[in-house]
């Protein structure tokens, strides 16, 4: 478990991994980009909300032999975010998830503020990481809402078939009313095109369906608007699949196959986009104090001296003679 006194006022990157429709990629992308940004330097923490846990056990954590999971952190209300950390590797923490997270909803249900317990609580440890990957179940249940209530961005895994494109409506749709709501800064960044098979005349047709879609949106006041379809696109690979079987990250099973190589040139393409983001807002920042001092500077009010200040100045004399005149 990290050290919970690490840097104070610093507020990470909160990403959530989201698509309804399962078996996309969407956990195998959690882990695989969430171990990569760690390889970068940047502290992580992977959040498993899905009751099937695959986060979990695709890191090799028996989440019977933990005490407390995602489960606990939202139903139990003395269950800090610090007690659910356990370290997977070297600047990776994992907040693990069990099968009884499944119940969250019920044991929620008469709670007023359900939909924004993971927000609350995950606000005491934010400081310890520079980016959060949330992994919601293939649902849009209340799970996926405490994710985008932490959020400020999601990312889509998506598969390149007609199938995954119908989904993707419903979520936009979703991440519309929780900003409406909930989040008024959530907002979606990217597609990652996950088991990808560029050569064929589907694949194709579906990216450049996408594109144009994201593109068309420019100009519209939605939460999509900057959307991206993330390059590289993750190559279908065998050593992806074969990672969580043994309880390890492609960086650990097969740190040079093709699906190492491409989620290693993502993550720094994001950390890159990320640092450009934070940079810019600084600046826009120091500009707009500039802009106010300067506004206060020049409607301050200069002191213009009096007639008889003007007439003290010239001496006595010159103060009779005006007198006379």
């Amino acid at each position: 478990m990290p050290d919970t006194a690490s840097a104070a006022g610093h507020r990470p990157r909160a990403v959530a991994l989201m698509n309804q429709k399962g078996g996309v990629g969407k956990t195998t992308t959690a882990v695989n980009l969430g171990a990569a940004i760690a390889e970068a330097g940047r502290r992580v923490c992977l959040v498993d909300l899905d009751p099937q846990a695959h986060l979990t056990l695709h890191l090799g954590i028996d989440h019977e032999q933990i005490k407390h999971t995602t489960y606990d952190l939202l139903v139990d209300p003395d269950c800090p975010a610090a007690h659910c950390l356990v370290t997977a590797a070297a600047n990776l923490d994992v907040i693990p998830s069990e099968v009884d997270l499944a119940a969250a909803e019920t044991d929620l249900a008469s709670r007023p503020d359900r939909q924004q317990i993971l927000s609350r609580k995950f606000a005491a440890i934010e400081d310890l990481y520079d980016v959060v990957l949330i992994d919601c179940p293939p649902s849009l249940g209340l799970l996926t809402l405490n994710a985008l209530a932490l959020a400020g961005e999601v990312l889509v895994p998506l598969q390149a078939h007609f199938l995954a494109l119908q989904g993707l409506g419903k979520l936009l749709e979703t991440v519309g009313l929780i900003r409406q709501s909930v989040n008024p800064n959530l907002r979606v960044a990217g597609i990652i095109l996950c088991m990808h098979e560029k050569q064929t005349s589907l694949a194709k047709e579906v990216v450049a369906d996408l594109e144009s879609f994201f593109q068309a949106a420019r100009s519209q006041d939605v939460p999509w608007r900057d959307c991206q379809v993330l390059r590289p696109v993750v190559r279908r690979n065998i050593k992806l699949a074969e990672a969580p079987s043994f309880g390890q990250t492609i960086f650990d099973y097969a740190p040079w196959c093709a699906g190492a190589n491409d989620y290693r040139i993502l993550a720094q393409r994001l950390i890159e986009t990320w640092d450009a983001q934070t940079e810019s807002a600084c600046d826009k920042a120091q500009a707009s104090t500039t802009i106010e001092v300067t506004s206060q500077l020049v409607s301050r009010p200069r002191k213009v001296p009096t007639p008889q200040a003007r007439v003290s100045r010239r001496g006595p004399k010159a103060a009779r003679y005006d007198r006379a005149t």
